[in-house]
């Protein structure tokens, strides 16, 4: 239907009445600044709808809000003032006080692929990575211009420094451990110096190569390098196996000799004693202790000693209780079969008797 059809009235499509010159449009917009205060009409209206729209503005702009991975920097003026963490704080409004966010937990990181001379002049390429994160944002916002340019340019100098002071065998063995460590030494050092408030968590080394145009000489170096590795571990086992052996004996033979040692020095002190108490009884008793002392002496002697001396004069038969006689019983000597005894002859020429031992039933 055309909004000029013959019949309908005379409105327009802004729904204006040509006949009374008003529309709904006027009649919300005379609402609105009787609302607002009856300030008068055009300007005035005006100047109090912007009035309440800076009032809305600096309420909203009187707070802020930073979450749990983020730290606030609060500015007055352009020039720091305090910091701020996690939470909702009451601020001045803009632009009296603004606030810069900064990412403080998260962590950041860095790449790059260098190629460089070592100290054996040995051309080495290195793949590394750095990760890092803000530890003092103010310093991150204010000491740098471009704070992670400058750790990415500052790591490829520790790299090419750590790299160019050390030997090809040595940034390939074991010991490139390292390396790592003292490039992050020296990374946070050298970010310390610039008061860029990073902390540098980890360097890591990912390929570290020969060109490839030595890369099978280099291989056969590692597989080497293995081999002498692999004999240093067996041999580190046989010692292992051995030595605690060869100590137990060493402890054994030296257990020994002290038990020795103790025995000789204890018998030694006894006879010492013995001898002191014989001694004392010499004294008292020379004769009795002398006989005492020759008696004792042959008897020790003539215990396992076969043949008895016998000095009388005359012939005597004397019964040796040897047992029975193994053999036959040599010249000058019975055996009684009733007794088992050895029956010795003594010689009244001689004076001795000779025995043979025999066995008791």
């Amino acid at each position: 239907m055309a909004w000029n059809e013959p019949g309908k009235g005379s409105n327009d499509p802004w729904g204006k009445n040509r006949q009374s010159g008003k529309s709904p449009l006027d009649d919300l917009l005379r609402k609105l600044r009787t609302r607002m205060g009856k300030t008068g009409q055009g300007a005035g209206g005006i100047l109090t709808a912007v009035l309440v729209l800076l009032v809305v503005g600096l309420l909203f702009s009187s707070y802020t809000i930073i979450n749990a991975r983020q730290v606030g920097v609060v500015l007055r003026f352009g020039q720091y003032s305090r910091t701020l963490g996690p939470g909702f704080h009451l601020k001045l409004p803009q632009p009296i006080e603004s606030v810069r966010k900064v990412e403080a937990t998260r962590v950041r990181s860095v790449n790059d692929t260098v190629s460089m001379l070592t100290r054996d002049e040995n051309i080495i390429t290195v793949d590394f990575t750095v990760q890092y994160q803000v530890d003092d944002s103010r310093k991150y916002l204010f000491s740098l211009n471009d704070p992670d340019g400058t750790i990415q340019a500052a790591a490829e100098a520790a790299v090419r420094g750590v790299i160019g002071g050390s030997n090809m065998d040595q940034i390939l063995s074991a010991a490139g451990a390292n390396l790592v460590n003292e490039a992050q030494q020296v990374l946070q050092k050298t970010m310390d110096g610039y008061d860029a408030g990073l902390r540098v968590t980890e360097v890591s080394f990912q390929n570290v190569s020969p060109p490839k145009e030595v890369k099978d000489a280099f291989d056969d170096v590692n597989k080497a390098r293995e081999d002498k590795q692999s004999i240093e571990n067996a041999a580190l086992a046989y010692a292992n196996k051995v030595v605690p052996v060869a100590r137990g004996d060493a402890a054994r033979i030296a257990a020994e000799a002290a038990g020795y040692k103790a025995e000789r020095i204890a018998r030694a002190q006894g006879d010492t004693a013995r001898f002191a108490l014989l001694l004392k009884q010499y004294k008292a008793a020379p004769e009795v202790t002398r006989k005492r002392l020759w008696l004792e002496t042959m008897e020790q002697v003539m215990a396992d000693n076969s043949k008895v001396i016998d000095g009388s004069g005359g012939r005597n038969i004397i019964n040796l209780p040897f047992g029975r006689a193994e053999q036959s019983p040599a010249n000058g000597t019975d055996t009684d079969t009733d007794t088992g005894t050895v029956n010795a002859v003594v010689s009244p020429a001689s004076g001795s008797t000779t025995g043979n031992k025999g066995a008791q039933p």
